[in-house]
């Protein structure tokens, strides 16, 4: 136990110890929800602007590394960096005086990269594969449609309708943009979704046909019904 310790944080073996920690304490922290797993999304689950975690995910898609967390991609050639060079070292290099140690040792850890590569592409393809089944199926847009009033009135307050969604219908709940009660009955077109308040912005059909886009797909809206 001793002599692992001793591989594992001396160099070169302890830059890859050290992001092997951080990727692992991450993904107990995804675990727990506190941060973003980046899982069902667009394969970055970082955000540090253009010249950060952006331009690495362009990097880890021309290497092959592309369609899942960049975390995920940075923990595995972690751990195969890590495994290769903690085997070199432990074997070739400890035996070596301090200053061919540390020459050999930086390009051990720059080195141990090439075959960690190829082995991680490797084992994303079927991690790709499972991720794309996990992502959420983008919702046909209510935008558009024609409802009919339910509710008494539709006032800037209060009110639902109802909308033929090919199924069993749905009960929205809606509210007038131009504050002109609308009566039971009445014909309404979906113009706005407020999801801070969960509800659509109306308008009398007449003076707003349907929308060309009503059929539209909108990835990522999530309207919640009631």
């Amino acid at each position: 136990m001793a002599e692992f310790l001793t591989v594992a944080l001396t160099f070169p073996t302890l830059p890859y110890s050290i992001v092997l920690a951080f990727a692992m304490v991450y993904w107990l922290l995804a675990a727990c929800g506190v941060v973003d797993d980046g899982i069902g999304g667009d394969g970055v689950d970082l955000e540090l602007g253009d010249d950060g975690l952006h331009g690495l995910s362009g990097m880890f898609a021309r290497l092959g590394l592309g369609g899942a967390p960049v975390m995920l991609v940075i923990a595995l050639l972690a751990f195969f960096g890590w495994t290769a060079t903690y085997f070199v070292h432990l074997f070739l290099l400890q035996p070596l005086p301090a200053p061919m140690r540390w020459l050999a040792g930086s390009a051990t850890a720059v080195l141990a990269l090439v075959p960690a590569v190829p082995v991680t592409a490797w084992l994303l393809r079927p991690i790709r594969r499972l991720l794309l089944r996990l992502r959420p199926v983008p919702q046909r847009s209510l935008l558009g449609r024609v409802g009919v009033v339910a509710s008494p009135q539709v006032t800037g307050e209060a009110g639902h309708a109802t909308v033929d969604d090919g199924g069993a219908g749905l009960i929205l709940q809606v509210r007038v943009r131009d504050g002109v009660p609308l009566p039971r009955g009445e014909r309404i077109v979906l113009l706005d979704y407020l999801p801070e308040s969960n509800h659509y912005l109306v308008a009398r059909e007449h003076g707003h046909p349907a929308l060309s886009f009503q059929d539209s797909l909108i990835p990522g809206d999530k309207e919640i019904h009631r």
